[in-house]
């Protein structure tokens, strides 16, 4: 193994610690501002999606009320109603978080504390050891669930899911039958491989499995919500997922032999929507989707090492 190669083998526990912050780092001096919580835009029948100011807010109207897929970054509740009032009176009477982090999270406390917040069982850990959320009640789950939950039923219905460890170790995909849609969370955003949060239990290697669980289980879906970013196709979501395998095959045959930039380039001639070179429009942080897959490059490099 050349010098070249041991250095960064011993680098890689820093790269992975700081490559979250570095990729948002260089996105925001090209992109100062997060955009704001903008206009609702309708999917299908009573599905909507509100974008900006973090993650997507999923809309569902139901008979009962309406639920709302993440809640943005703090300060947005507001925004959020207003939005929803645009297209319906009733009243928020759930919200489900796909994960943890607070720009899916962070507008929950917005919300009376009669609404039902539903998430996987290990996102409400992560919440709880958040003292920002854990101090409010109206914040933290009511309910949780560990496989499959299903939400009401007949139009109404919404089915949860989770398949194991990849943005994090809590991420849910929540399914609306009737519409075939689902909203994918930040285990699918902005055309690129996914940040990798490991002080929540997130992993590279365990991605792929993941990804691949939720493609062969999940029925009858067209159209995918994606964590930020646009709408997508379940053909988008196919080809997302080969990548993600691709990368982490790559990874592991090429560790002690190449860099990860190396390995992210030799992607690119077969997934080039993945490894594009230019940051996205309205992407609000992460850097390039070249940059993204040189990031979890060096995260599988780190779980691999500690096998």
């Amino acid at each position: 193994m050349s010098c070249r190669l041991v250095a960064r083998r011993r680098l890689l526990p820093a790269i992975v610690v700081v490559g979250l912050a570095v990729a948002g780092a260089a996105a925001q001096q090209q992109r100062p501002r997060i955009p704001p919580t903008g206009t609702i835009k309708k999917i299908r029948d009573d599905l909507y999606v509100i974008p900006g100011a973090g993650g997507n807010t999923t809309v569902f109207v139901t008979q009962g009320g309406v639920v709302l897929v993440d809640t943005k970054l703090p300060n947005n509740g507001e925004a959020i109603l207003n939005q929803v009032r645009s297209v319906t009176d009733k009243p928020v009477s759930t919200i489900v978080n796909t994960h943890s982090h607070p720009d899916h999270v962070g507008s929950n406390e917005y919300f009376p504390a009669s609404v039902d917040v539903v998430t996987h069982e290990n996102t409400r850990k992560w919440m709880a050891a958040n003292p920002r959320v854990a101090s409010n009640p109206a914040a933290m789950p009511d309910r949780t669930f560990t496989d499959r939950m299903t939400l009401g039923s007949g139009d109404d219905r919404i089915d949860l899911y989770y398949f194991g460890a990849g943005h994090t170790n809590g991420d849910a995909f929540v399914v609306f039958p009737v519409p075939r849609a689902m909203a994918a969370g930040d285990m699918f955003a902005w055309k690129m491989a996914p940040l990798i949060d490991p002080m929540a239990g997130g992993s590279v290697l365990a991605l792929p499995d993941s990804l691949e669980k939720a493609l062969n289980v999940i029925p009858d879906v067209d159209t995918v919500i994606e964590g930020h970013g646009d709408l997508n196709t379940w053909e988008g979501f196919r080809d997302y997922v080969q990548f993600n395998r691709a990368l982490v095959d790559a990874a592991k045959a090429g560790m002690g032999k190449k860099t990860a930039e190396e390995i992210a380039a030799g992607l690119k001639p077969k997934f080039p929507v993945f490894t594009k070179e230019e940051l996205l429009t309205d992407m609000e942080y992460g850097g390039t989707p070249l940059s993204r897959a040189v990031i979890n490059v060096n995260v599988a490099f780190q779980e691999l090492g500690k096998r």
